[in-house]
């Protein structure tokens, strides 16, 4: 296994080159990493709407579930 061209271990570290790969993509996959959690967030949210919006058409407003709920109060029997 090479180490890269290194002769001597006690020499200045900034001589010796990278010391791991793709050295200075660092900032711009932090970015693209903000860019696509926020991205992801918003997408979470439409989605979450559209969820709701579904679900208050399929089962109706506070109103409908109210008088439903009014309708079954053993106490009113």
């Amino acid at each position: 296994m090479s180490t890269g061209n290194v002769e001597n271990w006690t020499g200045n570290i900034a001589e010796i080159g990278a010391a791991y790969p793709f050295v200075g993509i660092e900032t711009p996959l932090m970015i693209a990493g903000i860019v696509f959690w926020i991205y992801w967030h918003i997408s979470q949210l439409r989605s979450e709407s559209r969820e709701l919006d579904e679900e208050v058409r399929r089962h109706g407003n506070a109103e409908s579930l109210n008088k439903v709920l009014n309708d079954t109060d053993p106490n009113k029997r």
